[in-house]
């Protein structure tokens, strides 16, 4: 029987690797690592990494697979919907002659703003016999957290976990929002009063970059800031606390 195993693997330093996630990767026959091109070769570097740091002398085989790109001059939900049926395609390629165990090594936690789980569907719909099981891992929110030294939520309040995307459409009122995937800075299209930003990019990674501050004082220097590391690494991922009061 196939198994497949979605392990967390943190926001990008291998010291985020918890030790139920430790023991699924060693109990693993086959480990999946995905390429996205020379621009973002760090991911699957950190994979390697984590592969070759872990993994014990067991004989595990590791299979790297280039990953289908998401068209985005279309409609964004067409265009990630037409993504995930061919990220499936390939899985289902590479997985429908395997037995045993599979590991496949998720940035973050596969919970949150990750479509691993939403793809597995995909396969199990297309009829590819499967389990699945899934070991959690530490998200860019909890990194980001902690390295601002400051809590995600204010005292007895909610936290709302949004995109870029949803933040421009209906910034709302909410008191403390954690946004994540915003590619446009959104936070610069909101009313900066009394709103106070911690920003982040490649947490957990030798490069990562922290700003905060009142929203009306460091929103430019972030948003300038971005743009030059995206310029210089080729790719970027950042998260954001926003907080009113």
């Amino acid at each position: 029987m196939l198994e497949i195993v979605v392990i967390g693997i943190g926001s990008g330093n291998p010291e985020h690797m918890t030790l139920e996630g430790i023991a699924a990767l060693n109990a693993a026959d086959l480990v999946l690592i995905p390429r996205k091109g020379p621009a973002k070769a760090d991911l699957a570097e950190l994979r390697r990494e984590i592969c070759e740091r872990f993994l014990d002398a067991r004989a595990t085989r590791i299979v790297e697979f280039d990953m289908p790109v998401r068209d985005a001059t279309g409609g964004y939900r067409a265009g990630v919907d037409a993504w995930h049926r061919a990220i499936a395609d390939r899985y289902r390629v590479l997985l429908e002659r395997e037995t045993g165990a599979v590991a496949l090594l998720v940035w973050g936690d596969p919970s949150l703003y990750d479509s691993t789980l939403r793809i597995l569907d995909l396969l199990a719909a297309d009829g590819l016999p499967f389990a699945r099981r899934v070991a959690p891992g530490i998200t860019s929110l909890q990194v980001l957290a902690a390295r601002h030294g400051v809590p995600l939520n204010a005292v007895g309040g909610p936290v709302q976990v949004t995109t870029g995307r949803r933040l421009a459409a209906a910034p709302g009122e909410a008191e403390s929002v954690a946004v994540m995937l915003d590619g446009d800075c959104a936070f610069r299209r909101i009313d900066p009063d009394g709103v106070t930003i911690w920003w982040g990019a490649y947490l957990g990674m030798p490069n990562e970059i922290l700003i905060s501050g009142p929203l009306s004082e460091v929103a430019e220097r972030i948003a300038e800031t971005r743009e030059a590391a995206r310029a210089a690494n080729g790719w970027i991922m950042d998260t954001y606390l926003l907080r009113r009061g």
